[in-house]
């Protein structure tokens, strides 16, 4: 005999989990509250967003974002949308407690193995943004393209490609 279904869960129970999930993700890191950044979430998908602010100029006489912060915009992308990922069968489950990410238990994070970055052309003084796409995830190991841009999508101002270590659950 199968067990009983269990009721649907709200709508806005869901949500307020996967926002605080997101949240957790991104207030944990330091670095990615210093840039600035921020994430906006349209169901699984998110989009990096850089908002621009003068500490972020490299070179002034262009002006232009620096390089390692265009690098860096990149990569966190690459590494908050690959968890988002890995993540999401726990946060549509409810197997991740919302009470233990607000008191700052924030998930495993993959690793940097390495991450090639192409810079095709200045960013500019404006705000950024930046999607992720996950290539293959295993148990182990991950491959993530992503690609930046200003003010039009298809006019990107900047690429990568990153292979990460994925953690390995908690005992």
């Amino acid at each position: 005999m199968k067990a009983p279904r269990r009721p649907p869960e709200p709508v806005q129970v869901i949500k307020q989990r996967r926002d605080a999930t997101l949240r957790a993700l991104v207030e944990g890191v330091p670095y990615i509250r210093y840039l600035g950044m921020q994430f906006e979430r349209k169901g699984d998908e998110l989009t990096g967003v850089l908002p621009f602010d003068q500490k972020l100029i490299g070179n002034p006489m262009l002006p232009a974002i620096h390089g390692g912060v265009t690098a860096a915009f990149l990569e966190v992308t690459a590494i908050v949308t690959l968890s988002w990922t890995y993540l999401w069968e726990d946060i549509e489950s409810g197997a991740i407690d919302t009470a233990t990410l607000a008191a700052g238990g924030l998930p495993r994070l993959p690793k940097t193995i390495d991450i090639s970055t192409d810079y095709l052309r200045s960013g500019l003084p404006r705000d950024a943004y930046a999607r992720a796409r996950v290539n293959r995830s295993g148990r182990r190991y991950a491959s993530v393209h992503v690609e930046a841009w200003q003010d039009h999508r298809a006019r990107l101002f900047a690429q990568a490609t990153g292979h990460f270590l994925m953690p390995q659950p908690r005992d």
